[in-house]
């Protein structure tokens, strides 16, 4: 007999996966791209409903719509294959099973939930152990503190936390556990944060990620003494950072002397499942219980945490909450019997391995990096792999010279690891690592394969890519490493113009900031002046053909008004390179305040011309007389009798604010003191063909790629430039800031209205010089 509504179960999610997986790869590939945008998802529930392909669709948009809205790059997600999609099924099998009669029911969740906890027990060498399965990994933990207070307080099912008066009991965590578990578990419980205590790791002897096993001792017995109960201890097999062990057999012997409830957690419990285990990791089976997750080791998606745990009054479990008699709640542990039935023994044991050679193979690499330092407990067998630039070894192999850093150097050092790991994640998504910061060893990048390779997918050829590029980032860290202290001397030298910022979090090369010389601003207008000049010379810096990063630094960082500069390659001239942005942030300084001044030097050059103007009218007029002034006597006089005036031209000189003579020009018949355009001011510095900017010559042949334009990046203006002139008549339009900075040349102010009437009737017997670009002004 076929149970049609279970086979149209199946048939519809296997339809939904395959709607919703097409939609993804068209949408990776650009041929099809639905929108629904927020605004035309309608509001109110249609009335004639919609087909099921619709629906996923819309679902399938509402997932991607942020990425097609913003343009952004399709996030990694996580790789749902067959094993997944029985976990799938298994959510869609459970809300169908709830419906059957209770007997029904009844027999089908116990043989689920037996199946399960027989087949985790025996894979993961817990023998004689129940199990609870659980949404919230922390849930299980609750459940047996739970099970151990009414284990221990006998009264506490009556009486309730009244009972917990006469001792208060007290729950031991590892420093190097969970962040906020034991305060989770204290809220959950109803206890105070003094139940809570931490117990310290080693300092001296062994790993320091482990717990201290002699302090636990001591911390032990004065709770005793002080009228306390012990009554849980929390170990670790493999820490939430670094992946440690704790020494759980002598832990467990500890928590017998005193009858103290050992519970285990951590990644490392995976490895139980493995053919060959360390007895450091074996020693977890002796625990009273312990917490998997075999979702995240599997690839499993959307499956319960599982809690094994070992007692023998099922009356205390059910109080406790770790049993039920709902049925419906022993649904949950069906995506996971599923799901181990499809992998089987050798597949779930296969995954296991896979990600712990995984880890060996990046260890092994990791090795012949000779600026990488390794942190791993256990090389033969840890699925964790922690790693660091290390600056000690980056500068004994680089030659170079790291002084000065000292004082903040852990605080550098963590700043470049934090950029190395976030550069792995960008470049190679599928391998899984992350950044982690440690109390003891700073900033590392972390490897942990059996919490992302199944997920990811992550293969062999991923920790290739991996180390790949790894080996091509690490000598530029190394190179601009040593050239920091370089770049601080350098910009000490150009004080005051620039200012060093002692910014120890920002991983390049440094931080700059240019400030204005101009001693006579007040602090509002000097701060003004500050971010102007200094964001004018971040986009220059930035326009120039160089291979380094110039930014305004972190988006939420202290320092404003800074130029951010990132890595740079062991081949860099750090001396150019502040040399240029000295030159680049004067230039931009002195022509701000030519354009300043230019406003107030035209305008008084105005005026001036106005009245040598009116002057030479009255001056004309005494000297020709009233009759010649007479439209037709005048015209017969000067028929007759010309009248010979002389020309008294003027030059305005915007740089002097001065109107000069003519007469020069007239006697020699051409402008005097125009540079040419050979004469312009270039970089002193000799580039090859191809070279970049900033790369000294000589230092191998990736030292040079495209040509650049520093030439005109660094032309400065020289005070001993010739200053052309210009005519005052004809209005010219003022240079640019750019003509400014190159030749320091003349610009013609704008006449007013009245002074072009004034000189309008005078214009057809003025004569031009031949290169055209003075006019004389006639006088008479």
């Amino acid at each position: 007999m076929v149970d049609t509504t279970l086979v149209q179960v199946g048939k519809n999610l296997s339809d939904a996966m395959r709607i919703l997986e097409d939609g993804h790869r068209e949408l990776e590939a650009g041929t099809e791209r639905w929108r629904f945008s927020r605004s035309s998802i309608p509001g109110p529930l249609q009335g004639d409903g919609q087909d099921v392909a619709t629906i996923l669709h819309l679902v399938h948009n509402l997932i991607h719509e942020e990425e097609e809205e913003e343009d952004k790059p399709s996030q990694q997600m996580q790789n749902v294959g067959e094993q997944g999609h029985m976990a799938l099924l298994g959510h869609s099998l459970a809300a169908y099973i709830s419906v059957l009669d209770r007997e029904r029911l009844r027999k089908l969740t116990t043989r689920i939930l037996s199946d399960t906890t027989l087949w985790l027990c025996r894979l993961f060498r817990y023998e004689n152990g129940s199990a609870y399965f659980h949404e919230d990994d922390r849930e299980g933990l609750v459940k047996v503190c739970r099970l151990v207070i009414h284990a221990r307080y006998e009264e506490y099912a009556s009486d309730g936390y009244a009972a917990l008066s006469s001792k208060q009991p007290v729950i031991y965590q590892s420093a190097s556990g969970r962040p906020g578990l034991g305060q989770h578990l204290c809220s959950q419980l109803g206890l105070p944060l003094s139940s809570l205590c931490t117990v310290p790791c080693n300092t001296i002897f062994g790993s320091q990620h482990q717990m201290d096993v002699a302090l636990l001792d001591k911390l032990i017995k004065e709770d005793i003494e002080a009228g306390k109960l012990p009554l849980l201890l929390i170990a670790n097999a493999g820490t939430p950072g670094a992946g440690h062990t704790d020494k759980l057999g002598r832990l467990k012997d500890l928590c017998d002397q005193y009858s103290m409830w050992l519970h285990v957690e951590g990644v490392n419990l995976a490895t139980l499942a493995l053919g060959q285990v360390t007895s450091t990791i074996m020693a977890a089976n002796r625990s009273d219980s312990m917490t998997l997750t075999p979702g995240q080791w599997l690839g499993l998606p959307a499956v319960t945490a599982v809690t094994l745990y070992r007692h023998e009054d099922p009356a205390l479990s059910l109080a406790a909450g770790l049993t039920s008699s709902q049925p419906v709640a022993k649904l949950r542990a069906l995506p996971l019997w599923l799901s181990l039935q499809y992998l089987g023994h050798n597949g779930i044991v296969q995954k296991i391995r896979h990600a712990a050679a995984l880890s060996q193979q990046l260890l092994q690499k990791l090795k012949t990096l000779v600026s990488i330092k390794t942190s791993v407990e256990d090389e033969l067998s840890s699925p964790v792999v922690l790693f660091k630039f290390s600056q000690e070894m980056s500068a004994a192999s680089s030659g170079g010279s790291v002084e000065g850093f000292c004082a903040g150097e852990r605080e550098v050092l963590d700043a470049f690891n934090r950029w190395l790991g976030e550069q792995l994640v960008q470049l190679v998504p599928t391998s899984g690592v992350d950044v982690v910061e440690l109390e003891d060893e700073g900033t590392c990048v972390r490897f942990s394969p059996l919490l992302t390779a199944a997920v990811l997918g992550t293969q062999q050829q991923d920790i290739d890519d991996l180390v790949e590029k790894l080996s091509e980032l690490v000598p530029v860290m190394s190179s601009t490493m040593c050239l920091r202290q370089d770049f601080r001397e350098e910009t000490h030298q150009h004080s005051p113009l620039l200012v060093y910022i002692d910014e120890l979090s920002w991983p390049g090369l440094g931080v700059v900031r240019y400030e204005p010389q101009d001693e006579g601003m007040d602090e509002s207008r000097r701060k003004q002046e500050l971010e102007k000049i200094n964001t004018e010379l971040l986009k220059k810096l930035q326009e120039l053909d160089t291979d380094i990063i110039f930014s305004t630094g972190p988006e939420f960082g202290t320092e404003e008004d800074c130029i951010f500069v990132g890595m740079v390659t062991e081949d860099v001239d750090v001396s150019e390179l502040v040399d240029t942005i000295a030159a680049l942030g004067r230039d931009i300084e002195e022509s701000g305040r030519l354009l300043e001044n230019m406003t107030e030097v035209v305008r008084k050059g105005i005026l001036e011309a106005e009245l040598q103007l009116q002057k030479a009218n009255e001056e004309k007029l005494m000297e020709e007389g009233m009759m010649r002034q007479l439209p037709l006597v005048g015209s017969v006089l000067n028929w007759f009798s010309p009248v010979q005036s002389s020309i008294k031209g003027r030059t305005f000189n915007l740089a002097a604010g001065s109107l000069d003579s003519t007469e020069v020009t007239y006697s020699t018949k051409a402008q005097a003191g125009r540079p040419s355009l050979q004469d312009t001011p270039t970089s002193s510095s000799k580039r090859l063909p191809g070279q970049r900017l900033f790369r000294r010559s000589g230092a191998g042949s990736d030292s040079f790629s495209e040509t650049s334009s520093i030439g005109q990046a660094e032309e400065t203006p020289r005070e001993g430039s010739t200053t052309p002139s210009c005519s005052i008549h004809p209005p010219i339009s003022p240079p640019t800031p750019e003509e400014d900075s190159h030749s320091a040349s003349d610009v013609v102010a704008e006449e007013t209205p009245e002074v072009l009437t004034q000189a309008g009737a005078e214009e057809a017997s003025e004569e031009r010089q031949p290169e055209g670009q003075e006019v004389e002004e006639s006088g008479r």
